[in-house]
């Protein structure tokens, strides 16, 4: 293998002139952050998290994008296909740790197995600003919940946008110091109980919405125009990209107790069981309600802007809070990562982790670091179309091509065997998914630039 280059901070290098992968306890990051307890239903709990989320009530108008057809197609493929991405992924970092290279972050993993010094910036670049995007769309969405619920409560009531952003951040501060990613095992336990719920509440509403006679006629028809019919499903397919995209496998499967070989797999199927239940309930239940009339959020369709709500106020209630809770889990698993970077450079592993020499800068750094993510989500609340830029070009790399790439390179299957063939496939497929995908988002970004406007009290859809 080629020599890898890994963290600058990490000690001496291995055998194959990479630095190691430290082991728990080498460092605070890994000692702190990435404790390894965990057991595979506990990753199931942190996998289900970073992918079963608010996004999946986005699947209806990804089908609006390309029909009943192709759109379920879709689905059924990217589900298959993340399955085994993800798989791949695992079996690279349990072959790593058969060979005493145990890696716990995604950035070591990928400099050891490619060997290239590059590369373990470019991922530890992509990584954090997928991360950071996602905790500040997460505090904007969580803050547009709690909105939406006092506006119907007080229509004329005097909080802003920003008042709620300030409130959803100050309850993340203070859950941000649970110490590690192990602590979040039972929050993330209830994030998937809250996932079937507010998914099984929607799709009631929508089917009740269905059978009403309030509901706009149904239409499935695609645009007429050849061109935008293309742009469509170009963007339906970025959207099912950056829905079963989570780009943190490596630093989920470092939670599971050493030895972590095979556990992942059976943490893979426990997340796919709800991923397969949710995703596919939504899809069908919000587009055969609404066809091509849908919005990008199902919810907003069954609270139009004019007319009655489309299905009770209560379960809409619920609903909501359920979305705003599991808000709440997705900001904090996604906020690891960069944790785990701070305090591998803050905090002293010889020292206890509530220590007031690791205390204090753990508070204030998690602190800071939520107070800059809330101020970003006050000032640009239309920053889901920019998530929508960043996860087209972060997630696709992170896990649409480097786990195929990581598999041929660390296994080395035969060139023409139809493993490595089919890796190959599925990476250069993804490549232009993804190239395709930035397009689309960048063109959306470019349409609602109109609507963009700062410190608005208003979400971009």
């Amino acid at each position: 293998m080629a020599p890898a280059a890994s963290d600058a901070e990490a000690g001496a290098t291995n055998g194959h002139g990479a630095k190691p992968a430290p082991a728990a306890g080498a460092d605070a990051g890994a000692a702190f952050v990435l404790e390894s307890k965990g057991t595979w239903w506990h990753a199931g709990f942190h996998l289900t998290t970073a992918i079963v989320g608010p996004t999946v009530l986005t699947l209806p108008y990804a089908l609006r994008g390309m029909g009943w057809g192709l759109g379920l197609t879709l689905l059924s493929v990217m589900a298959a296909v993340t399955f085994y991405e993800y798989s791949l992924m695992s079996r690279v970092l349990d072959h790593c740790e058969a060979r005493g290279r145990r890696h716990i972050r995604f950035r070591e993993l990928a400099a050891d197995v490619l060997g290239s010094g590059w590369m373990f910036y470019f991922v530890v670049t992509v990584q954090t600003a997928i991360n950071t995007g996602v905790s500040i769309g997460a505090i904007l969405l969580a803050a547009d919940c709690l909105e939406i619920m006092y506006t119907s409560l007080a229509p004329h009531g005097r909080l802003k946008l920003y008042h709620f952003i300030i409130i959803v951040a100050v309850v993340l501060a203070f859950l941000s110091q649970l110490p590690s990613f192990h602590s979040l095992r039972h929050i993330n336990f209830v994030s998937l109980l809250l996932s079937l719920g507010y998914t099984i509440l929607v799709a009631a509403a929508c089917i009740r919405a269905g059978l009403s006679k309030n509901v706009p006629p149904k239409d499935y028809s695609l645009s007429s125009s050849k061109s935008e019919k293309t742009f469509d499903a170009f963007l339906s397919v970025s959207i099912l990209a950056s829905v079963f995209g989570n780009g943190i496998l490596p630093e989920i499967q470092a939670t599971l107790a050493p030895p972590a070989a095979g556990k992942m797999v059976k943490a893979l199927v426990l997340c796919y069981s709800v991923v397969v239940f949710t995703f596919f309930l939504s899809s069908i239940t919000g587009y055969w309600a609404f066809g091509i009339r849908v919005q990008s959020n199902v919810l907003k369709s069954l609270m139009p802007d004019t007319g009655p709500a489309l299905a009770p106020t209560w379960l809409l209630g619920v609903a909501v809070l359920f979305v705003l809770l599991q808000l709440l889990a997705i900001g904090l698993v996604y906020s690891q990562v960069a944790y785990e970077i701070m305090e591998k450079g803050s905090a002293d592993a010889s020292r206890g982790r509530f220590s007031r020499r690791n205390l204090a800068p753990r508070l204030l750094l998690r602190t800071l670091y939520l107070a800059v993510c809330a101020f970003v989500a006050a000032m640009l609340p239309f920053f889901g179309d920019i998530v929508g830029v960043v996860g087209a070009v972060g997630f696709v790399p992170l896990d649409f091509v480097l786990p195929v790439l990581m598999y041929n390179m660390a296994l080395a299957p035969p060139r023409r065997s139809p493993v490595f063939l089919a890796n190959t496939a599925v990476m250069v497929l993804f490549a232009g998914v993804g190239a395709i995908g930035a397009f689309a988002s960048i063109r959306k970004l470019a349409l609602d630039a109109g609507k963009f406007k700062l410190f608005s009290n208003n979400v971009v859809d």
